[in-house]
């Protein structure tokens, strides 16, 4: 009798034929985690790329902005800086304006004198002026209309311009010049000279005037006789005609 095998071989074949086909799943499945894993490290390396390029460019802006604002920020104090210097000029300049005018209108009204009516020329010279220097000048002028009577003074001014010297605080030296034109019994006619005024002002003081000097007048503090603002000249100081450039107040 013959024995057949072929059931063995057929088993041993189909061992053979289905190991292929039961492996290859679990190498497609190895292979699909490890792309995963790859595309997982793909997108994780390009988020950390994108939120480093973010934060760079936020700081960048940030820089930039804080730039501007400090730019903005000079800007603001050049032009604030500027406005304060230009009303600090405007207002020094106005200070100065009127100083002057102040003393030009006080030299006027010292200048301007006549025998006839002593009583307004003392008070215009006494105008403005602190008390202690409008009693000394009280005085002076009380002395000087013993003179002004027998020559029959008098004298009329033209205001010519006043200038500010110095400025200390509020306190402000000012000369002024006034034309002035000075009558008398022996010079009907009239003599014309200019007088020159230093005066002191006190702006915290309303514009108080608080010294006085003088050339060309009878206010004089020159060598020609007449002493300072405030103390009477001598009576044999006072010219009977007044040379130009001297006029008798």
């Amino acid at each position: 009798m013959k024995t057949e095998i072929h059931p063995e071989h057929d088993e041993a074949a189909d061992v053979e034929n289905t190991t292929p086909e039961n492996t290859a799943p679990e190498n497609t499945g190895a292979e699909s985690a490890s792309s995963e894993k790859k595309e997982e490290s793909k997108e994780k390396a390009s988020s950390g790329l994108a939120g480093r390029a973010v934060s760079l460019r936020s700081v960048i802006v940030g820089a930039i902005a804080a730039l501007v604002v400090a730019a903005l920020v000079v800007m603001g104090w050049q032009l604030w800086s500027a406005s304060s210097e230009v009303d600090d000029m405007k207002t020094a300049a106005a200070n100065e304006a009127k100083a002057e005018q102040v003393a030009l209108d006080y030299a006027k009204g010292a200048a301007d004198m006549s025998f006839e009516n002593p009583e307004d020329w003392r008070s215009s010279l006494t105008k403005g002026t602190s008390p202690e220097l409008s009693e000394r000048l009280r005085q002076a002028s009380t002395q000087m209309e013993q003179l002004l009577r027998p020559l029959q003074w008098s004298s009329t001014a033209t205001p010519i311009a006043a200038k500010v010297e110095s400025v200390d605080g509020d306190v402000y030296q000012v000369v002024a010049f006034v034309n002035v034109r000075t009558k008398n019994v022996q010079a009907p006619s009239g003599i014309e000279s200019t007088a020159t005024y230093k005066i002191t002002l006190d702006k915290s003081q309303d514009w108080l005037i608080t010294a006085i000097s003088s050339t060309g007048s009878n206010l004089d503090a020159g060598e020609s006789g007449a002493s300072e603002a405030g103390q009477a000249p001598a009576a044999g100081a006072a010219p009977v005609e007044p040379a130009p450039g001297t006029p008798g107040n």
